[in-house]
């Protein structure tokens, strides 16, 4: 992590605050026997609140490595009943898609596509682009989160598992990426052309503001299971595992499960002078699944998922000649700051965050994120 990543600093032996939040994290999700105590725990649970239902838990899969594994994992290892979820905008990679069709087959799961109206979804990418800020992939990133909650409230499900880990990801500075309901409304309005249609509990679209967030989680007692955060998760053997076991072929990159990644990498480099592989390897690096200099020489080069073609053939999909997208592109830089949003008043609820995520009312990592992930 560099001084291009907004609300870092280093202490007096060169150490930034993300490391320390990387050893936070460490130290409230250990590994080892403390893990599996969890990931036990967490099983009797979702079996005990899934007994006499057809499934114990939602489970999103996008068809990449992640989620491919946790599914592997939930119903092999774990013994659990999943109701595999995907939502799909329209950009979906062909290679993940065919992972998830035979990943779940051969284990026997259902799989179920929320997919997006095509209207609403594009409209939305389009609202982010004119905006001018970092979270390109706001609408679809706010659409995964609700097709899991619309899924678990129609299925009186109250646990969704998430197939997510810091040792591999590690979690994305806040001005790179700010996910808010009220955010998403506020550019929609002003750049969006299609009325978002109305929510609804088990159809929500793409509303996901505070309150429907205390619905579901308190009203409805839906939380997240991160079981990955307490698993040894080391990829290149799990590569090698799902290749085995399921078939699996490899999307081509980390989230390109998602071909609209190659345009939000484009942007992110030549835009915003953004690199997100920072915060990933840097993550890998402190969890000993890569070398520092490794990290430093892959950064070095453009990212493959930059695929000409592919970003070619997103823009085209949009409904957008590249001379637009370049236009749209060209706006003066902003960030979520410039727009109605709820930062402020998370930033009063610090407390009560704090805690609901210690209780996993919400996902562990959300009191970090707001607060812990610079400014």
């Amino acid at each position: 992590m560099d001084t291009t990543v907004p609300g870092i600093h280093f202490d007096a032996r060169g150490e930034c605050n993300f490391c320390a939040l990387h050893d936070k994290l460490d130290r409230d999700n250990p590994l080892g026997e403390a893990g599996e105590k969890y990931v036990q725990s967490a099983v009797a649970d979702m079996k005990r609140l899934g007994r006499g239902k057809k499934y114990d838990c939602v489970l999103g899969v996008s068809g990449g490595r992640d989620s491919s594994y946790t599914l592997w994992y939930c119903v092999v290892k774990l013994g659990l009943r999943p109701l595999a979820v995907h939502f799909n905008d329209g950009f979906g990679n062909p290679v993940a898609g065919e992972n998830m069709v035979k990943t779940c087959r051969k284990l026997g799961v259902e799989l179920r596509t929320i997919t997006s109206d095509w209207r609403e979804s594009k409209d939305l990418k389009i609202a982010f682009l004119k905006a001018s800020t970092p979270d390109i992939e706001e609408g679809t990133d706010v659409g995964i989160a609700t097709a899991l909650y619309g899924v678990a409230a129609k299925e009186g499900v109250q646990r969704i598992v998430i197939g997510q880990s810091f040792r591999t990801e590690g979690i994305a500075p806040l001005s790179w990426n700010f996910l808010d309901g009220k955010y998403l409304k506020a550019v929609h309005r002003q750049f969006g052309t299609v009325p978002l249609r109305r929510w609804s509990p088990t159809d929500p679209g793409f509303h996901l503001d505070l309150k429907e967030m205390f619905y579901y989680t308190i009203v409805r007692g839906i939380r997240t299971v991160t079981l990955l955060y307490h698993l040894p998760y080391v990829r290149v053997t799990v590569d090698e595992l799902l290749e085995r076991e399921l078939d699996w072929v490899n999307p081509g990159a980390h989230y390109f499960d998602d071909l609209y990644q190659s345009v939000i990498y484009y942007l992110n480099r030549t835009k915003f002078n953004i690199d997100r592989r920072l915060f990933n390897y840097s993550a890998l690096v402190r969890s000993g699944q890569m070398t520092r200099d490794e990290a430093l020489e892959k950064c070095r080069h453009v990212n493959a998922i930059e695929d000409e073609k592919v970003i070619n053939l997103c823009i085209k999909r949009l409904g957008l000649t590249r001379e637009e997208f370049e236009q749209i592109v060209a706006a003066p830089v902003k960030t979520f700051r410039d727009y109605p949003n709820n930062y402020t008043l998370i930033r009063l609820l610090r407390w009560p965050i704090k805690i609901a995520s210690k209780m996993r009312l919400l996902p562990e990592s959300a009191y970090d994120k707001y607060f812990n992930c610079g400014t």
